[in-house]
């Protein structure tokens, strides 16, 4: 098997979210996944899309959120990106400081560096925010 991509165009909806969960959980199990670490890219996922759809588009129907999912027999890579007007990832403040802590929001670009092996987010051109992660197959023993 060798490299795989699959690019989506989303509406800014949260059904958006349902289907580009079902897209890349699908290319996880194809890849062989384990439970455990289908459910890491799942949340993952799931936390970086509604992010871009309701922090970078903030639900404008005029944006739309960039899906694309590459599966090579080493690793899935998933890159989100909005067309929103941008975002400092500095300016996120640390969910795990007390004041913070029973926040009901500010926990997603923690949880995505935590469940995913390569995480990284950069300007998008023209405008918006992506995210880049990568989750690596383990090595059988």
């Amino acid at each position: 098997m060798e490299e795989h991509t699959l690019e989506k165009v989303l509406e800014s909806t949260l059904e958006s979210v349902d289907t580009a969960e079902h897209t890349v959980l699908g290319e996880a199990q194809a890849l062989g996944f384990d439970e455990d670490d289908l459910h890491r890219v799942g949340i993952a996922l799931r936390e970086c899309m509604v992010n871009a759809v309701v922090h970078g588009n903030r639900y404008n129907a005029q944006k739309k959120v960039h899906l694309k999912v590459v599966r090579t027999p080493q690793s899935l890579t998933v890159v989100i990106g909005d067309e929103g007007d941008g975002f400092d990832p500095s300016a996120v403040p640390d969910p795990l400081a007390g004041e913070n802590l029973l926040r009901g929001s500010g926990r997603g670009v923690m949880l995505m560096q935590a469940f995913m092996d390569e995480f990284q987010i950069s300007r998008r051109e023209p405008q918006g925010t992506e995210v880049k992660m990568v989750k690596y197959k383990a090595k059988a023993i």
